[in-house]
């Protein structure tokens, strides 16, 4: 009975530690209790990328449809999985402890101020869960990323959308005076997907510090490695600060973790009590993808050598457009969007023909595509393709 006790206190203080609130068993019991499970559904853009892979030809060419790093992840990730694999039946509770240290270094912030998940995916949606309790209002930006909002709705969550200003960035303005006492969180993705646009840090922070003092603002960074400076970009600031401000990060795009999964929050510690009590964070994470996490955090040499080939491909990308004479919004992520001259699912399903898999998306009711960003070889497969039906 000792013995048992012992490791139950163990596995419970491990869990605390990662952030795994979610892990006690009075949570536990109140999870089980609720109708999520049949109310969770993924997020319109989710799904749109799933249907584009799922109807990928075989003999595909430019995989350009789902926002992926194809340069990763590192070698030093791989060596780890593969080292990792004879400890795999070992719970990964060190490990969980030892990466939020890293994070929490690097970033100068606290281990309470970390929570980690399989990716950022499970954390949006203990967002969505949380803050639209009671018909709460979720303001976002449109288009932007719609997962944690669109999860939101399924729980009776309302969304307000906030049109894009007329250069495509978020209208952070616009988006304050929407602000209410039925607010229950503002969405801000930065850069933002689809358009890869990004807003001014210094008033993105002015924002973060007036609205936060009303009610929550979660800044999704999912795409900030991408940007010259991404420490002086983020609103890591505004949590040192103590303002009430969550940020979600993901090694889902630069660090190529998309199948791997790994992500994080960081936020006020009591914040993070709440949402971890929506999701099993500690229980999402395999040995695997958390050796290889450790192994490539911040592993700068070979973050740099994928970001200046995802450059590369995209300032090709930008010169075939424009010898084609199309439009396209500068990009601050890994894709790029660009306004068609055609019906957009015609476009993509030519495209796809050719081997060539991408988005079609409609913007302020006109038909545009958005591209991930790949290998040369596959924007010049995209740029053989693009040129038969330009």
């Amino acid at each position: 009975m000792s013995n048992s006790l012992n490791r139950r206190n163990w596995i419970k203080s491990s869990a605390l530690m990662a952030g795994g609130v979610a892990f006690l068993t009075g949570t536990m019991n109140k999870l089980a209790a609720m109708p999520v499970i049949g109310k969770m559904r993924a997020g319109n853009t989710m799904l749109a990328e799933e249907a584009a892979i799922m109807q990928a030809p075989a003999g595909l060419k430019a995989r350009l449809m789902a926002n992926e790093n194809p340069f990763g992840p590192s070698a030093a990730a791989k060596k780890a999985i593969i080292d990792s694999l004879d400890t795999g039946y070992q719970y990964t509770f060190a490990s969980m402890f030892t990466m939020r240290g890293k994070i929490a270094t690097y970033e100068g912030v606290k281990g309470t101020n970390i929570l980690m998940s399989s990716g950022s995916s499970p954390l949006l949606q203990a967002a969505a869960m949380y803050y639209s309790k009671g018909g709460k209002s979720i303001i976002t930006a449109d288009p932007s990323y719609d997962d944690l909002p669109t999860q939101a709705e399924h729980f009776d969550g309302k969304w307000v959308k906030v049109p894009l200003a007329a250069d495509y960035k978020l209208d952070l303005d616009a988006m304050e005076a929407k602000v209410d006492g039925n607010t229950g969180l503002v969405y801000i993705c930065n850069p933002n997907n689809p358009t890869a646009t990004i807003v001014d840090t210094e008033k993105l922070k002015g924002f973060c510090e007036r609205v936060s003092k009303k009610t929550v603002v979660l800044v999704d960074e999912a795409y900030i490695d991408y940007l010259p400076d991404p420490k002086a970009s983020s609103m890591m600031d505004c949590i040192k600060a103590g303002h009430n401000v969550i940020i979600a990060r993901t090694f889902s795009k630069l660090y190529g973790f998309a199948g791997l999964r790994f992500g994080y929050m960081v936020g006020q510690p009591d914040t993070l009590k709440e949402l971890g009590m929506y999701t099993p964070a500690w229980a999402c994470l395999s040995s695997t993808a958390l050796a290889a996490a450790l192994a490539s955090y911040r592993e700068t040499d070979y973050l740099a050598d994928a970001l200046k080939k995802t450059n590369a491909s995209k300032e090709f990308l930008y010169e075939t457009l424009k010898k084609e004479n199309y439009t396209y919004i500068p990009s601050s992520a890994n894709f790029v969007m660009f306004q068609l001259k055609m019906d957009g699912k015609k476009f993509s399903e030519e495209m796809n023909k050719r081997g060539v898999a991408l988005r079609d998306w409609k913007l302020n009711g006109q038909d545009w595509c958005r591209i991930s960003i790949g290998r040369m070889d596959e924007m010049e497969a995209f740029a053989a393709a693009f040129k038969e039906i330009s």
